[in-house]
């Protein structure tokens, strides 16, 4: 018969088709987080040994469970180095899986290669062991780990109800909440799909020639309503029924038609009320104006905000000029969720000369109505006319400031756990 199924009633099953199926719901690989120390390979120092630690792990559909710490012994290599193997073992004839060392061939880099076949000897690498010539013990940085990690199961889940315990890194799943997928990094969930501004993108062209193509009248914006003709003469013998004299009119110029016009207008002697009041003057800083006999060294200075109407004020802020203080709560993740970009300033029309100003091109910051829309940052946002008008940058860090403030602490527990990892070692 060539079709076999399994397993059902008063059957008899063999461990070969137990092998064939159980594979097919684990892939092989140690049982634990990536870099945990489930059957971890190291070496001290102590004499031609490493020391594998204990851990359970799926071999091709066999499980194999360590309760203590294995010493395996490595043969000398004389005068000629070479690199050992040390493996999981997988024998069906003998019902085992146990720890074995592969030893490498003189004077070769290259480790020896493990044997796996389908339903006879098959070996999972644990670790390489480089075997320096005479050496009479093996150092801690010969050994270099090549453990495999089983797979990872993908779940879905709302955020109250995502898993929180015996989490391994890579663990992914559906999150029905914010509709996306996310995976766990081994210290917080995170987006799968990452943010990426223009400025991270590696390889973009510096220009964008345009290809060959064709524009339909009304697509264009901006056209001109008259077309003034192009520089060309005419004979004035083919001219008729022109004038004796020629009496200027009254006409105006556009401003591309002035020729030798200056390069720089200088302004003249003037003052701003609607800005500064009368006798009041602004302070530059040094480095902003005569650097080498203007300095900002003595006296008081300030960050400057300007209202609405134009006045200027000092921004201030002593307890003496506050009250009503409370904590304020800002939630770090919708902090996260602010997207850089980077763009062009519209350009638009001088009103008086009828000239095309382009827009500053390549301009970095955020948008304020994308900020607006995350909810819990409108104190960040500026209206005006009761539509979203600018963002408060200068307050961008008091709102990173919990973002920081998590992640010190994240960095703390992390040192802690490493801390204990490496007591728990020596």
């Amino acid at each position: 018969m060539t079709i076999t199924s399994y397993p059902f009633d008063n059957q008899s099953v063999t461990e070969t088709d137990y092998s064939r199926l159980f594979r097919e719901f684990q892939s092989t690989g140690v049982a634990d987080s990536l870099g945990g120390t489930s059957f971890y390979t190291y070496a001290d120092g102590t004499g031609m040994t490493v020391k594998v630690n204990a851990g359970f792990a799926i071999v091709r559909g066999h499980a194999v469970y360590s309760t203590a710490t294995e010493v395996l012994t490595i043969a000398a290599a004389g005068t000629s180095a070479r690199v050992d193997r040390v493996v999981l073992r997988l024998d069906p004839t003998a019902n085992s899986i146990t720890l074995a060392v592969l030893q490498g061939t003189a004077g070769s880099s290259t480790p020896p290669t493990p044997t796996q076949t389908d339903t006879g000897i098959w070996e999972f690498p644990l670790a390489t062991v480089s075997v320096g010539a005479n050496v009479t013990s093996i150092a801690a940085s010969a050994v270099t780990g090549e453990r495999k990690f089983i797979g990872n199961t993908v779940g879905a889940w709302t955020t109250n109800t995502r898993p929180t315990a015996n989490l391994r890194v890579g663990r992914l799943g559906y999150n029905n909440d914010t509709k996306g997928w996310e995976f766990w990094n081994g210290t917080a969930w995170t987006d799968l799909s990452q943010a990426v501004s223009w400025s991270t993108v590696d390889g973009k062209p510096a220009t964008f020639p345009p290809s060959s193509h064709t524009h339909l009248w009304a697509d264009i914006t901006d056209k001109p309503s008259t077309f003034t003709p192009a520089a060309h003469t005419t004979d004035w013998s083919t001219i008729v029924n022109e004038p004796a004299t020629f009496p200027p009119s009254t006409h105006s110029h556009t401003w591309t038609s002035i020729t030798s016009k200056p390069t720089t207008f200088p302004p003249s002697s003037h003052t701003h009320s609607s800005y500064l009041e009368s006798g009041d003057t602004i302070s530059w800083a040094n480095g902003s104006k005569k650097p080498y006999s203007n300095t900002a060294t003595d006296g008081t200075w300030y960050a400057v905000w300007v209202e609405g109407s134009g006045t200027f004020c000092r921004n201030t802020s002593a307890r003496k000029f506050k009250e009503n203080i409370q904590d304020f709560e800002i939630d770090p993740e919708t902090v996260l969720k602010m997207r850089p970009v980077i763009y062009d300033r519209k350009d638009k029309v001088d009103e008086e000369t009828g000239e095309l100003k382009p827009g500053r091109k390549g301009e970095v910051g955020l948008i304020a109505d994308e900020v607006d829309e995350l909810g819990g940052l409108e104190w960040l946002v500026q209206y005006m006319d009761g539509e979203v008008d600018a963002l408060r940058y200068d307050l961008l860090g008091v709102a990173l400031l919990p973002v920081v403030q998590r992640q010190a602490q994240q960095l703390a527990d992390l040192e802690a756990r490493l801390a204990e990892l490496e007591a728990a070692q020596s």
